[in-house]
């Protein structure tokens, strides 16, 4: 048994999925859990399921006594005054309490951010950004999100949303919907929720391929039948699909833009990236980013490199953000 307050609790809620982990102050993850993230039941649902998670971990033989805390990071946009998520662009609920009836349940402090700020707080405190004052973390998921951490303080602003790069503007037509309801935003485009839909909308749409470019692609296919799947799309183009090669460089352009506008805004030393369509396909998606991110930046490009967390840098955040404070 570990020393007494030295384990907490780390929740990862994203769109997709639910994480819980045990795990220790010096950042070893005990055990975890993982669930489909149950939306039948409500936005109140969220957190009894979050209870539920954390108390199949403890079984019997871990108190909440022994826990030093609870530390969540969520899919955003953030009200931390009211410990919860508001208007989440990826969840079907404008309010999501998460602080009040985790505290109410366990009787222990309950901390909230981001789910990105609080990956970048994994990877200060565990991963490649041990030692470095300036460092950004993006997650190209589901969704598309920053964790900031600059001149050695995590970035926050008034509600705790200053790194949704995901909405950057990239396109000033605005041709494609994000799901906040906004057009234009990065991630209408490259997350993979709307990679789909940005495949179709080059297909059907833009008619930007020629009809060469187009026979016998297997891509087109799964297009018209309306299967594809952001997955299926990375598949095809590592199997040499022509047309799904030509998309996944039109993704890398974009990226590019994406990350050279975090690049402006705050200037960081190093950039780790993370989220399954990178960790899944560094290949095709980390070279196009280093090569043409210096056309569209005016800060000297930093290093740019996938997380060595892996999957679990938004569970390692959590479990830090219970010790910031020590």
């Amino acid at each position: 048994m570990e020393g007494k307050k030295r384990l907490a609790i780390g929740v990862d809620i994203g769109a997709t999925n639910l994480r819980v982990a045990l795990g220790t102050k010096d950042g070893r993850i005990l055990a975890k859990r993982t669930e489909p993230t149950n939306i039948r039941g409500g936005a109140e649902g969220v957190s009894l399921q979050i209870g539920a998670m954390i108390r199949k971990i403890l079984g019997s033989e871990i108190s909440i006594k022994d826990l030093k805390g609870i530390g969540i990071g969520s899919t955003g946009p953030m009200d931390l005054k009211r410990g919860a998520v508001v208007k989440a662009s990826n969840l079907p609920w404008d309010f999501i309490p998460l602080v009040e009836p985790l505290q109410e349940a366990f009787g222990i402090p309950v901390r909230l951010l981001n789910d990105c700020a609080a990956a970048v707080l994994g990877e200060k405190a565990f991963g490649s950004g041990i030692g470095t004052q300036n460092l950004l973390y993006i997650t190209l998921s589901t969704g598309i999100g920053a964790g900031v951490f600059i001149d050695g303080r995590l970035i926050m602003g008034k509600d705790g949303n200053a790194h949704e790069v995901g909405h950057f503007t990239i396109d000033f037509e605005g041709r494609l919907l994000c799901g906040c309801g906004r057009r234009g935003h990065w991630e209408a485009y490259c997350s993979g929720r709307n990679i789909p839909r940005y495949v179709k909308f080059l297909v059907d749409e833009a008619k930007e391929f020629s009809d060469d470019e187009m026979a016998g692609s297997l891509l087109l296919a799964e297009v018209r039948s309306q299967r594809l799947t952001t997955e299926g799309l990375f598949n095809l183009a590592k199997a040499g699909d022509s047309l799904a090669l030509k998309i996944v460089e039109r993704l890398g352009m974009l990226n590019a833009i994406g990350f050279a506008d975090a690049i402006n805004a705050y200037d960081p030393e190093l950039i780790t990236v993370g989220g399954p369509i990178a960790l899944r396909n560094e290949e095709l998606v980390l070279p196009p980013i280093r090569k043409l991110v210096g056309n569209h930046t005016v800060n000297r490009v930093p290093e740019i490199e996938l997380t060595r967390l892996g999957e679990d840098v938004g569970l390692y955040g959590a479990l830090a953000l219970n010790f910031v404070e020590d």
